[in-house]
């Protein structure tokens, strides 16, 4: 995170209602651009918010984003490295600040620079608190321990946590404490690609490969045996430790890999048409989006080329329409869901690959047999190896962005 994507994905979980979601914490970490740049347009995301609220007012208009006002989420920060890595893995897709330059163009829906005190000092002594603190409480807590906190104070499997960036600061709570990591109900992360060709590499998607050890590690508590798929160790690194051996319960991690995010598309003439009228009326969230995504629409063009409609691909708000929607059967797990997907952690060409075995070769029937003679890897082990629930089907392609857009606007 922080790009375009991610605050969409931001906006309709604020969007959407009381019973549908709680949204609890945002925890911020490094992404496309430096974790200061995201942590900005997070608080520029809150402060855009709270002019939009008063521009509904003023014009008789509903508020939505009822969760935004019914629950005051937590922002906190994680690391600006990947785990093994201190060189930030920016990809320019979402422009140097994240979101196309929108601070500059835009200066009046950006937050003052005193924002970067609120997540050390506090608010100063005398100071008047912004705003668009209502909306949100920032705290000075590492995120991985704010976690690991709420998840210690939440009844267990109460809990999901949707994963629109590197998995950073799951990995680290896992790490401290992985016995209240696991009281989580459900981990949904939009990483990886499966069966379909990477977006930062040619076997990547960009947030596995921002911090492949940490996705590894995630993905290992899905494991009947987490240490079959760690990582290796580096050598003359410091790294976290294993598991325990006998953890209580294994990880219910849930996968939106590229395959299937990639095809729900906001095409430009369709975005266009509706946001235009927000504009025209001076719309504080409609002239910030619209900015961002004009910029992705321009940098869409130069990569597909003349005679083909620019779309983004709405690939970290799925994760929040799964969340708003996961009881429809329409979504609809792989074949033989759970699979057994790693993380390639240590190839030249390969960081960051989600591999699984499409050999095709039979298991062991799991009563008089187990394990595989000469299966060294265990990949048709049953007591070895990950245990992804992989999605490949939704509600509906091009159903999500009328939804969106509803939901953002009305």
């Amino acid at each position: 995170m922080l790009g375009g994507d991610d605050v969409l994905a931001m906006l309709l979980a604020l969007a959407s209602s009381p019973e549908e979601l709680e949204v609890l914490l945002i925890s911020v970490t490094y992404g496309n651009v430096s974790l200061e740049s995201c942590l900005r347009n997070v608080v520029a995301l809150f402060n855009v918010l709270d002019h939009e609220m008063e521009w509904r007012k003023t014009q008789g208009k509903p508020l939505g984003f009822e969760a935004l006002r019914t629950y005051k989420p937590l922002v906190a920060v994680g690391p600006e490295h990947a785990l093994e890595d201190e060189i930030l893995m920016a990809d320019n897709f979402h422009g140097a600040d994240g979101l196309h330059g929108v601070h500059e163009k835009h200066p009046h829906l950006s937050p003052a620079d005193t924002w970067k005190a609120l997540f050390k000092e506090g608010i100063p002594t005398g100071a008047e608190a912004p705003s668009y603190l209502k909306f949100f409480t920032p705290s000075k807590t590492p995120a991985h321990k704010e976690i690991l906190r709420i998840l210690k104070e939440e009844p267990a499997d109460t809990v999901s946590i949707c994963v629109l960036g590197p998995l950073t600061n799951l990995a680290l709570a896992a790490s401290e404490d992985p016995e209240t990591f696991l009281r989580v109900k459900e981990v949904a992360v939009m990483g990886g690609a499966v069966e379909c060709e990477g977006n930062v590499t040619p076997v990547a998607e960009f947030n596995t490969y921002a911090d492949a050890v940490a996705a590894a590690r995630v993905f290992a508590l899905t494991s009947p045996t987490p240490a079959s798929t760690m990582p290796p160790i580096p050598k003359d690194k410091a790294t976290l430790p294993p598991y325990p051996e006998n953890l209580s319960k294994r990880l219910n991690l849930s996968l939106f890999p590229l395959d299937i995010t990639t095809p729900h598309l906001l095409n430009m003439g369709y975005f266009i048409g509706k946001i235009e009228e927000q504009v025209s009326r001076e719309s504080p969230l409609g002239i910030w989006v619209n900015s961002f995504m004009t910029g992705i629409f321009r940098q869409i063009a130069s990569m597909v080329g003349p005679g083909e409609e620019p779309g983004l691909s709405l690939h970290d708000p799925l994760t929040i329409w799964y969340m708003l929607t996961g009881s429809d059967p329409a979504w609809k797990l792989a074949k033989g869901a759970p699979e057994d997907i790693r993380i390639e952690t240590s190839g030249q060409w390969t960081h960051g690959m989600h591999v699984s075995d499409r050999r095709g070769r039979s298991r062991p029937d799991g009563v008089t047999a187990f394990e595989v003679p000469g299966d060294e890897d265990g990949w048709l082990s049953l007591k070895r190896g990950n245990r992804i629930n992989r999605y490949v089907s939704s509600p509906g392609e091009t159903a999500f962005a009328p939804f969106l857009m509803e939901r953002l606007f009305g």
